[in-house]
């Protein structure tokens, strides 16, 4: 089969690989018909992680069901389903308590897995026509047959669950006001989230117009930090008084507007721009080691942190990758009831062999490159 190759820093390719098969009686495997790039697959893609030669990438993945291990009970060959990026068994501690992020059995030493990640166990990813799925039954959400809302569908893979995290974690409630940091895909989807938790007023901070463009069509307020301190517009548009809730969608790879990167710029700037006792919430990607940080304590995972302000504000911070499970079928449900249409970020849906382009044109933030989906059935133009 073909499958999207990590090989070096700033380069993939399109590769035939062992086509994905049953390896447990609880495996089932997809015929992938969307899988889409991630912000966090470029975190490996620029060097940023450990991850090695050979990696195939893609954890947010959906297809239809060829192959059914003999322990599967609820999954069936010719059923359409999604997959959380997060692998995950469903009886363990975490599992039982709904923290399927940080399943304590997928992942040797590691509470957490996912499909094509570095560190994350031993599952290829599904930027490829086939993938193996474990613990199909608690991991695979039906969804309707055919291709109805399949773009729509493919984002509950990763970020709009992932979106909706964030204002979970943040508390966000009806007649919040909410700041945002960043208008990638996830942050697009925790200001989408927000709003469909009834905030009354959602700020989304960004420097690139396009994708602040798409951040005030879904009715959100764009801030664009490259013209005043990020904060400061926020407190003059909440009459000084900063938001109920923020969220970083950013993570360690923030950069000033001068361009350098500033791994804490986004925590810190959460603080002021959130009341005091206001919540925060952090679904951007903090590494425990950056290779490529800006500094030596960086590159240990170590940042500058404003910890006597946020003290001082009696603010609240939640952290950590989002548990899919928790979201998506009430998410799909939204979606299938027309609540519901996060494929307004989708800006490309490509062939797998454009993927390396896809790629280079991603990392670059290229002007309209908001989210790309690999259709492997799609024929290279």
């Amino acid at each position: 089969m073909k499958a999207v190759v990590y090989q070096e820093p700033y380069s993939v390719t399109v590769e035939e690989v062992d086509d994905a098969r049953i390896l447990d009686p609880t495996d089932v495997v997809i015929r992938v018909t969307t899988s889409a790039i991630c912000g966090s697959d470029l975190h490996m893609y620029e060097g940023r992680t450990g991850a090695e030669p050979g990696l195939i990438f893609g954890h947010e993945n959906m297809g239809v069901v060829e192959d059914v291990g003999s322990g599967v009970a609820t999954i069936k060959k010719g059923d359409r389903v999604v997959l959380p990026f997060n692998v995950a068994c469903g009886f363990c501690k975490n599992c039982l308590a709904n923290r399927t992020g940080f399943c304590l059995t997928v992942n040797q030493g590691f509470a957490g897995g996912a499909y094509g990640y570095v560190s994350m166990g031993p599952y290829r990813g599904g930027q490829a026509e086939y993938l193996r799925v474990p613990f199909a039954d608690f991991n695979c959400l039906k969804l309707p047959p055919g291709d109805v809302h399949e773009d729509d569908f493919a984002l509950l893979a990763d970020i709009f669950p992932t979106g909706y995290h964030a204002t979970q974690l943040a508390g966000v409630s009806p007649g919040d006001t909410v700041c945002v940091f960043g208008a990638g895909p996830v942050g697009l989807m925790a200001g989408y989230s927000a709003l469909i938790r009834g905030a009354s007023k959602v700020f989304v901070v960004d420097r690139q117009p396009d994708r602040l463009r798409l951040a005030e069509q879904i009715g959100t307020i764009p801030i664009d930090y490259t013209k005043g301190d990020a904060a400061e517009q926020i407190m003059e548009q909440t009459g000084g008084d900063g938001t109920d809730r923020g969220i970083d969608a950013v993570g360690y790879q923030a950069t000033v507007p001068e361009g350098h990167e500033q791994p804490a710029m986004i925590l810190n700037t959460l603080v002021n721009a959130v009341r005091a006792t206001g919540t925060i919430g952090v679904v951007g990607l903090y590494v425990p080691a950056d290779p490529g940080g800006p500094s030596e304590s960086a590159k240990h995972g170590e940042l500058l942190f404003r910890m006597g302000k946020f003290f001082e504000k009696g603010q609240r911070m939640a952290t950590g990758q989002a548990n899919v499970k928790s979201y998506n079928r009430q998410l799909r449900d939204l979606i299938i009831a027309g609540r519901a249409t996060p494929s307004f970020v989708v800006s490309h849906r490509l062939p797998l062999e454009q993927a390396p382009e896809a790629y280079d044109q991603f990392d670059k933030r290229a002007e309209g490159w908001t989210k790309v989906l690999l259709k492997p059935a799609m024929a290279n133009a």
